[in-house]
């Protein structure tokens, strides 16, 4: 997956370990799956959302790929952004 260019109020940015892809991640307000309390900005033609459900903490992120497919992310850096 890929950097998304357009994300709707950031709360922060990560670097995952891997390939050092940068993504931005804002608060999940969409009232679905509350146990991934954030969503990840991607660019992925298997989605049409262009977000991922996560569970974002300071070294992992959690991210939810399918209805059942959990995928987990190194981490090299996370910045939550000052508001």
């Amino acid at each position: 997956m890929a950097y998304y260019t357009h994300t709707e109020s950031p709360i922060g940015n990560f670097i995952e370990k891997d390939f050092g892809n940068n993504f931005e991640y804002s608060v999940n307000e969409t009232g679905m799956f509350p146990e991934y309390p954030h969503i990840v900005w991607v660019g992925s033609a298997a989605t049409d959302q262009g977000f991922r459900f996560a569970k974002v903490k300071k070294t992992v992120a959690y991210i939810l790929t399918g209805e059942d497919t959990l995928e987990r992310w190194f981490l090299k850096s996370n910045q939550e952004y000052v508001v």
